[in-house]
C-alpha cells in the first residue's frame, strides 16, 4: 500500500484545541464523504515534541499533525487529490484551519504488526521524521533502515513498528519537489503502552544498541508523540 502523509502546521490564528477539533469534526468527514480510491485515513494530532528516550540531533520540523491516507498506488493518490471539483473543495476547506502544508508519499513496510483498532486505541504512538547523512545514497539508507528494523524487533516494550520510505515529495501541495527542497527520507511509526515503556525501551541494552546503529545511517530524528484518530 502507498501512504500519503500530510505534514501539517495549523493556522497561526487557531489554538491547538480549535485546530484539532476542526480537523477531526469538519475536515475528516469531508474527506470521508467523497475522496475516491481511499482505503484508510488516520489523523495524528501532535501532543508532545520531546525526543524522549533518544539522544539525537533534532531537525527543523515543527508540525501540529500528520494526516495518513492509504491508496493502492501513487497514481490513485495523485488523482484523488489533484483532479476534479472534490479536490478543489478539499483545498478550500484546508485553508480554514491549515497553514503550511507539505505532502509526502511513502512505501510502507510493517516490521511489527499494529494490533486491532480496540487494542491500538489504548497505545501511545510516536511519529519520527528521518534524514540520512550528507553523502549517503538513498539505496544505502534504505538498506540500513531494513537492518535497523531487526534491532527494533529486539527492543522490549515495542507494541508495533512501521517504516514509511518516502518516494514522492510536495513542498507545496500539488507540485512535486526535489529531495533538497524537502529532505525527509522516512517516517517511523512506533507504538508503546505508555511514555514509561517508551523510555524503558530506549534505555534498555537492546535500545542502546538500536540507537548506536541509528547513528550509522541517520543525521536527524525529529520525534513527536501523537493521538491517533481513525476516520476511514
Amino acid at each position: 500500500m502507498k501512504v500519503r502523509l500530510g505534514l501539517i502546521k495549523k493556522l497561526s490564528t487557531l489554538d491547538s484545541a480549535d485546530f484539532q477539533k476542526y480537523w477531526l469534526q469538519n475536515h475528516g468527514p469531508l474527506v470521508k464523504s467523497g475522496l475516491p480510491n481511499l482505503r484508510e485515513y488516520w489523523q495524528n494530532h501532535v501532543i508532545d515534541r520531546q525526543q524522549r528516550g533518544i539522544d539525537f540531533a533534532r531537525g527543523p520540523w515543527n508540525f501540529d499533525g500528520f494526516s495518513q491516507l492509504g491508496f493502492d498506488d501513487v497514481a490513485s493518490a495523485n488523482h484523488a487529490f489533484n483532479d476534479g471539483s472534490f479536490a478543489a473543495a478539499l483545498i478550500a476547506d484546508e485553508a480554514r484551519f491549515i497553514g503550511p502544508l507539505h505532502i509526502v508519499t511513502a512505501e510502507q513496510e510493517v516490521v511489527i504488526p499494529v494490533p486491532d483498532d480496540a487494542a491500538r486505541a489504548r497505545l501511545l504512538k510516536r511519529v519520527s521524521l528521518l534524514r540520512r547523512p550528507d553523502g549517503m545514497s538513498e539505496a544505502e539508507f534504505r538498506h540500513e533502515w531494513r537492518v535497523h528494523g531487526e534491532f527494533v524487533k529486539k527492543m522490549p516494550g515495542v507494541s508495533a513498528y512501521r517504516q514509511n520510505a518516502i518516494v514522492q515529495r510536495e513542498l507545496v501541495k500539488g507540485t512535486t519537489c526535489s529531495y533538497e527542497d524537502l529532505p525527509i527520507d522516512g517516517i517511523v511509526e512506533l507504538w508503546f503502552d505508555s511514555t514509561e515503556s517508551l523510555e524503558a525501551a530506549f534505555s534498555s541494552e537492546e535500545g542502546r544498541r538500536t540507537m548506536a546503529h541509528a547513528k550509522t545511517f541517520l543525521a536527524e530524528i525529529t520525534a513527536f508523540l501523537v493521538k491517533e484518530h481513525r476516520v476511514v
